[in-house]
This record gives C-alpha cells, structure tokens and sequence, in this order.
C-alpha cells in the first residue's frame, strides 16, 4: 500500500492544490518540515491560480509572491456595500443631509442619460446644501490580513461615477483615505471638486485612482464623496452618484 508521503513530489504538489487554501496554510504546512516546504513554493498557488481561473500569462510574467496573489484574487469583489442605492441608504453613513436631504432616485432620472451599464439601475442625488455620505470599511473584516497588506502591498482601486440633470449645475466631491489602526491618514486621494455648469448633456463620468506603494499599516479606508446643486433650487437638482467601488488586487501592472 502506497502511503501519501512517498509519492513522487509533483503528484504531491497536484494533490496540495485541492486542498482549501487557508487549511493549506493551517493545517497541511504543519504536518512536516516537507511539507511546509512544498506549501511554501510558488508551484501550488500557481496552479491553484490556474485552477481557478485566475492564471494568464501576464500574471506569470509578473507576480513576485502567488501565495498572495493567489489570496487577493479569492478575495477581490467590491468592498463597498449598497453601491448603487439598491437598499436605500443601508451601509452608509450620512455625513451632511442639507437641502431636502439626500435621496434615491431611478435611472435616467428626469433631464437624465442611461447609465453605461444596464445593470445598475438607481443613483444617489443631492439638494441645494451640502449632502455628504461615507462608509469605512475595515480590511480585517474583510479578510485581509496585515501581513497581506504590509508585504504584499496589493493595489487598492478606486471608482466612483457620478452625473448632473441636464437644467441645472452642481457640483461633486470625492476622497478616499487609507488609515491606520488608530484611524490616522496614511495615504489619501482628494481630487478636486468638480464645477458642472447648467444645461450639461448630463452625461456619467467615471473618476479612477489606484493606491500604489503605500506606506505600511493600512487597515482601514474611509470613502466619501457626495456636492449638491448649484443653483440653489428646492429639491433634488444636485450631483447624482452611483457604482462606486473599491477593489484590492495584486500590483501586476507596471
């Protein structure tokens, strides 16, 4: 009978990349001094990768560790809830409600355009004062480690779209900062409030920033963006705001 341990060590390595990775990491690497040995190569989280379909050639080409990337990719998705104001105001905080308040509103909305994604059906818009929203989200909830986020150093992506009604100006603001444990700003992204001016065509745009080689101890981000009209008219004339996103993932671009 044929025991596990003397199999030839390829045939090994295939059968470790069917284990689960975290009892890999827990479980399997503590069995021997072998064993850790193997989990530790890059060849299992390679082939896990390729397993699940999170292999390409580029990522051959430019991953540094597999092991991390393996994890980042199993946990990449958006790690903002509510996004797109399908559960109303569920998940954010509400900074500044001035005006009529915020409110959730149908795409296009009146003197609206369709939004590029037929998927994402309703938007956030603001009133005539100040209307302001934020989430934090904690990345050890989330499942990132700090070891994973101090070493590996994976890109944290941003996105945000957001829109005006065609017969009336507003205006959009947007930052998003990486905090520490003690909530202190390590890095931060603050564009530049964006000025709409009346009889737009209305159209969304997408803002974009990608965190690279920040500083370690990242364990928190605190996203928050939201404006209102410029014309200063009763009810619901300001910047509209939906999709928003953000995404970790490993660094493989250049």
């Amino acid at each position: 009978m044929v025991n596990i341990v003397d199999l030839p060590e390829d045939i090994l390595l295939d059968v470790l990349t069917w284990v689960p990775a975290k009892d890999l990491v827990l479980s399997c690497r503590l069995v021997c001094s072998h064993w850790r040995d193997l989990v530790d190569l890059p060849t299992p989280w390679k082939r896990k990768c390729q397993k699940e379909g999170f292999y390409s050639l580029q990522l051959d080409r430019s991953v540094q560790d597999w092991r991390a990337a393996y994890f980042l990719f199993s946990l990449r998705r958006n790690l903002i809830k509510n996004p797109s104001a399908e559960e109303g105001f569920n998940f954010w905080e509400i900074q500044s409600n001035g005006g009529h308040e915020w409110k959730v509103e149908t795409i296009p909305g009146d003197h609206g355009t369709d939004f590029p994604d037929p998927h994402v059906r309703k938007y956030f818009v603001t009133s005539f004062e100040a209307c302001t929203k934020q989430q934090l989200i904690s990345l050890k909830e989330e499942g990132y480690w700090d070891q994973l986020m101090d070493e590996a150093k994976p890109a944290i992506v941003v996105h945000d779209w957001y829109a005006a009604r065609r017969d009336c100006g507003c205006s959009y603001q947007l930052s998003v900062k990486l905090l520490s444990s003690d909530y202190i700003v390590l890095e931060e992204f603050s564009p530049e409030d964006v000025v709409i001016e009346q009889w737009s065509d209305a159209e969304w745009h997408k803002v974009s920033h990608t965190f690279r080689d920040y500083p370690s101890g990242v364990r928190y981000l605190l996203f928050w963006h939201g404006g209102q009209d410029t014309q200063y008219w009763a009810g619901w004339y300001g910047v509209r705001v939906t999709n928003s996103s953000v995404t970790i993932t490993p660094d493989v671009v250049g």
